[in-house]
């Protein structure tokens, strides 16, 4: 009797259309989210920019891993990757595509996106719509007063040292991270967030400091009597200049009156990440157009270790050592990594990690373009 109780119990949570429900019916996060949830629209350029094809492949053909040498491309695809892009001195090097995967192949970002937002930001501080990075949170969301947030800053909530109370786990149904990924109350969970601890005390990446960010970007627009969406700005301000060659989204937490899963959820295919990393490459210069202040892009990338920080992670960035590289990076092993000394851009997308430290091999990768 207790398991047919059980059994009954759980039917009527997955069909109730609750978080906890989406969460069992849709069971953990992959690469194919953004087919589930409604999104808007990120169109393709009308004048798509294509990188040069290198006339001969250069890209590695073998890899030393756990001691055994082994081919570059069965390692790839033994280690759950579906696209792998090389691209050095805006050429396109080195290209594969895994598990039916090809060129137009829409893959979901994960946490790329808060790069994405980072970006955004700095845009929005050179349009005037943020004063700047020290402006309290409270400014843009008065409603978090009572929470304490009067003390915190936007770059308190771009360096992860908000001290926000948040559970980063997408694999408890019942922690934060799942609440904000399968939920539809985006607004009303950001209204309740609470603090743990003093701002600019400790590092700590969680995701609800870049959904924190989405809000302060859409309140921001909405002060100043602009109605764009965060992805309406995002086409503006990247993805039409940069010439994207493919349709792709940003999923929003339900169809109508939704905003942006701006810890994650931006939905495009390799070539087209690997502009974003191409963009930061050229200081935030493109086409001889500035898309993102110079100056913002060596504040992302830089180590600061300052009122909290790490000198593994800045504005949104990880830095994935003390030599000027840096990538975004996302849960399932999506990865936009950037070389600045080498001219350099890698992109690699799967289904999982794979479990490889990709950072190590990008790194070894890059002394192939010295």
């Amino acid at each position: 009797m207790k398991a047919r109780h059980l059994l009954l119990l759980l039917v009527s949570v997955l069909l109730s259309g609750c978080t906890v429900g989406r969460f069992f019916v849709y069971n953990f996060a992959d690469t194919r989210d953004h087919r589930k949830f409604p999104s808007r629209p990120l169109a393709a350029s009308v004048e798509p920019y294509h990188y040069v094809v290198a006339a001969e492949e250069k890209g590695p053909r073998t890899i030393k891993y756990d001691g055994k040498e082994q081919a570059f491309d069965d390692f790839l695809e033994r280690h759950r990757t579906v696209a792998f892009l090389i691209i050095h001195r805006d050429t396109l090097k080195y290209e594969r595509y895994f598990k039916g995967y090809d060129p137009a192949q829409v893959h979901t970002s994960f946490s790329m996106a808060k790069s994405v937002m980072s970006m955004l930001v700095g845009c929005a501080i050179a349009d005037g719509y943020i004063k700047d990075v020290q402006q309290p949170v409270t400014d843009f969301v008065p409603e978090l007063k009572e929470n304490g947030f009067d003390a915190v800053t936007v770059e308190h909530v771009l360096q992860m040292t908000s001290g926000l109370n948040f559970n980063e786990s997408y694999v408890n149904p019942f922690g934060s991270a799942a609440k904000y990924y399968y939920g539809r109350r985006l607004y009303n969970n950001m209204a309740h967030l609470k603090l743990k601890r003093v701002p600019g005390t400790e590092f700590e990446y969680v995701s609800g400091n870049s959904q924190l960010l989405g809000l302060i970007l859409e309140r921001s627009l909405r002060a100043k009597g602009d109605q764009r969406t965060i992805t309406d700005y995002c086409n503006d301000k990247l993805w039409s200049p940069l010439g994207m060659e493919y349709p792709s989204s940003w999923s929003i937490d339900r169809k109508e009156g939704g905003i942006e899963k701006t810890f994650c959820c931006i939905n495009a295919p390799a070539r087209d990440f690997a502009k974003l990393g191409s963009l930061y490459l050229h200081d935030g210069k493109w086409k001889e157009a500035q898309l993102v202040p110079a100056d913002w892009v060596g504040r992302s990338t830089c180590v600061d270790t300052t009122s909290g920080s790490v000198a593994r992670y800045q504005y949104q960035w990880w830095l994935p050592s003390q030599e000027g590289d840096f990538m975004a990076q996302g849960i399932l092993g999506q990865f936009v990594y950037v070389d600045p000394a080498r001219e350099l851009v890698i992109v690699r997308l799967g289904t999982k990690y794979g479990g490889v430290g990709w950072s190590r091999i990008f790194r070894s990768i890059a002394s192939l373009y010295e």
